[in-house]
C-alpha cells in the first residue's frame, strides 16, 4: 500500500510540474472533439404502433386460422422493407427531391433500409420506427421527414394486408385455372391412350398385377370345378350300378311286389350309407317306393308291367350325366384360359409393362387434376371470405408524431466524453514526459532506483517575489481549467436550447 501511495504522489507531482502542458493538450483535444461532435447531424426517430386483429370464426372454419394469418403477416412484415417498397417511400417524401440517377436511388434505398425498423410486440401489435438524420436538413426538417416516412410505411402496411392480398388471390386463382386446363388436356390424352391400348390388348388390362390376380383366381376356380367333377362322376357311377341291378319290367302283381321290395331295399341301402332324408338320392328312392305302393294297391292283373324304379333311375342318370358333361366343359375352358393367360404373361412381358405404365400415368395425372381442382375451390372460397368479410381488422393505435428530442447522437454524453478524454490525455502526456526526463519526485524513489541511502533532502525556498509569481500562475492555470469546464457547460446548455427550438 505504501508503494502505491508513493507512486500516486510521484505521478501527481510529475503532472503538476507540467500542468501547463497538460492544460494545453486538454484544450486542444477538447476543441477538436467538440467540433467533431458539433458536426454530427441529429437523427430524429418517429414511432408508430398499429393493431392487427386476426381472429375470425368463419375464416377458421375454411382453414384460415390464426396460424395462417400470422404467417401471412410475418411475410408482409419481412417484405415491407423490400427495395420496391422503400423506393416508394423515397419517391413520396423529400428524400427523392435531389435523386436523378439510378445509382443515387439505390444508395437512398440502402440508407433508408437501415433507418427503418419493424418489430412485433405481442400477437397483434406492430411497432414501426423511422429515423431521419440528413445533414443537409435542419432539425425540424429531419423530425418532419421521420414522421412522413413512418406515415408512408403505415400506408404500405395497410395496402399489403388489405388491398394487396386480394390482387394476389386473383392472380393465384388465374394461375390455377391455367394449370387445370393443361392437366385436363393431358388427362384426356392419357385416357385416349389407355382406351386404345385396352381395345388392342383387352387381356392385359390392368398390367402385370391384374394378370397375376386373374391367373390366381382362374386356378382357384379350376380346382373347385375339378372337385365338383369328381363328385359328379362318383354319383353317376353309383346310379349306373343301381340301374344294372334293376329289371326294366315286372310280372303282374308279383312283379310289383318284387319291385317294391327292391325299392325298399334301395332305401335301406342308402340309409346305411349315411344319406339323410333331404339328400336328392334319398328323396328319389322314397318317391319310387311311394309310387310302387300305389301301383300295388291299384293293379289286379298278372301281366308284364314296366319297372318304375328302372325309369326313375334312368331319369337320375340322365341328370347326372348332363352335370358331368357340363363340369368337364367348364374344366376344359378354365384350363384353356389358364394356358392363354400364362402364354400372355410369358410371351409378352413388354406389352404387360406398357399396360402398367399407361395405367400408372393416367392415375398420376388424375390425382394431380383432382388436387388442383380442390385447391382452386378452396382458394376461391378463401378469396370470397376475405373480400366480403375481411378477417383482418387494421387500426393505428399510436399515429406517428413529430419527434421533439433527437434519437441520436446523445450529444451531452459525447461532450462529456470528449472532456474526460481531453483531461486524461493532458494528464497522460505530462506524466509520460516526466518519465522521459531523469528526475525523481521523492527521496524514496531516488533511494530505490540507485540502491543507495539518501542522507537528506533540501527544501525549495522561494522569495516573496517568486511566491507571488507562483500564486499568479496558479490562478491563471485554475482560470484556464475553469474556462474549459465552463465551455463544456455552455455547449451542453446550447444543446438543450436547440432542442427546445424545434417546432
Amino acid at each position: 500500500m505504501k508503494e502505491i501511495l508513493e507512486e500516486a504522489r510521484a505521478a501527481l507531482w510529475t503532472v503538476w510540474n507540467r500542468k501547463w502542458l497538460a492544460l494545453a493538450v486538454a484544450w486542444g483535444i477538447c476543441l477538436a472533439g467538440w467540433l467533431v461532435v458539433a458536426l454530427i447531424p441529429n437523427s430524429y426517430e418517429s414511432e408508430a404502433r398499429i393493431f392487427v386483429q386476426l381472429d375470425d370464426v368463419l375464416a377458421e372454419q375454411i382453414g384460415l386460422g390464426a396460424g395462417s394469418r400470422e404467417k401471412d403477416l410475418e411475410r408482409v412484415r419481412q417484405t415491407l422493407t423490400s427495395a420496391v417498397n422503400l423506393e416508394k417511400v423515397v419517391r413520396s417524401t423529400r428524400l427523392g427531391d435531389t435523386i436523378t440517377t439510378p445509382a443515387e436511388m439505390e444508395k437512398a434505398v440502402e440508407d433508408l433500409g437501415e433507418d427503418i425498423l419493424i418489430t412485433a410486440e405481442g400477437e397483434n401489435l406492430f411497432i414501426i420506427k423511422a429515423k431521419s438524420g440528413q445533414g443537409d436538413l435542419s432539425d425540424a426538417e429531419n423530425a418532419q421527414l421521420a414522421q412522413d416516412i413512418a406515415l408512408k410505411m403505415i400506408d404500405i402496411f395497410r395496402e399489403e394486408n388489405l388491398g394487396g392480398a386480394r390482387g394476389e388471390m386473383r392472380s393465384s386463382i388465374d394461375f390455377l385455372d391455367q394449370q387445370l386446363a393443361e392437366r385436363q388436356k393431358q388427362l384426356e390424352e392419357a385416357e385416349q391412350r389407355r382406351l386404345a391400348f385396352e381395345s388392342e390388348h383387352p387381356e392385359l388390362i390392368g398390367g402385370a398385377s391384374a394378370i397375376s390376380s386373374r391367373l390366381s383366381n382362374t386356378r382357384a376356380e379350376l380346382r373347385s370345378a375339378e372337385a365338383d367333377l369328381a363328385a359328379a362322376t362318383s354319383s353317376l357311377a353309383a346310379i349306373e350300378g343301381q340301374i344294372a341291378s334293376t329289371p326294366r319290367a315286372l310280372q303282374g302283381q308279383g312283379g310289383t311286389s318284387a319291385a317294391l321290395q327292391q325299392a325298399e331295399a334301395n332305401v335301406a341301402g342308402l340309409r346305411a350309407r349315411g344319406l339323410t332324408d333331404s339328400h336328392p338320392d334319398m328323396i328319389a328312392a322314397e318317391r319310387q317306393v311311394a309310387n310302387l305302393r300305389q301301383q300295388q294297391s291299384s293293379n289286379g292283373n298278372a301281366g308284364m308291367v314296366p319297372n318304375p324304379a328302372y325309369s326313375a333311375l334312368m331319369s337320375i342318370r340322365a341328370e347326372r350325366l348332363a352335370s358331368v358333361q357340363s363340369l368337364r366343359s367348364r374344366v376344359a375352358a378354365l384350363r384353356a384360359e389358364i394356358a392363354q393367360v400364362s402364354a400372355d404373361q410369358a410371351m409378352e412381358p413388354g406389352v404387360a409393362a406398357e399396360a402398367q405404365r399407361i395405367s400408372r400415368d393416367y392415375e398420376v395425372l388424375r390425382e394431380q387434376y383432382d388436387k388442383l381442382l380442390q385447391d382452386r375451390e378452396e382458394l376461391r372460397l378463401r378469396g370470397q371470405v376475405e373480400t366480403e368479410r375481411s378477417a383482418i381488422k387494421f387500426e393505428v393505435v399510436d399515429p406517428p408524431s413529430t419527434p421533439r428530442v433527437p434519437a441520436a447522437p446523445n450529444r451531452p454524453l459525447l461532450l462529456f466524453g470528449v472532456l474526460f478524454v481531453g483531461l486524461a490525455a493532458g494528464a497522460g502526456t505530462a506524466w509520460a514526459l516526466g518519465k522521459v526526463n531523469s528526475t525523481f519526485a521523492t527521496a524514496n524513489k531516488l533511494e530505490d532506483t540507485f540502491d543507495l541511502p539518501v542522507i537528506g533532502t533540501i527544501s525549495n525556498n522561494l522569495t516573496d517575489a517568486a511566491k507571488k509569481l507562483r500564486a499568479k500562475r496558479t490562478k491563471q492555470f485554475a482560470g484556464g481549467a475553469a474556462a474549459l469546464v465552463a465551455m463544456f457547460v455552455v455547449l451542453v446548455g446550447l444543446e438543450f436550447v436547440q432542442r427546445g427550438m424545434i417546432a
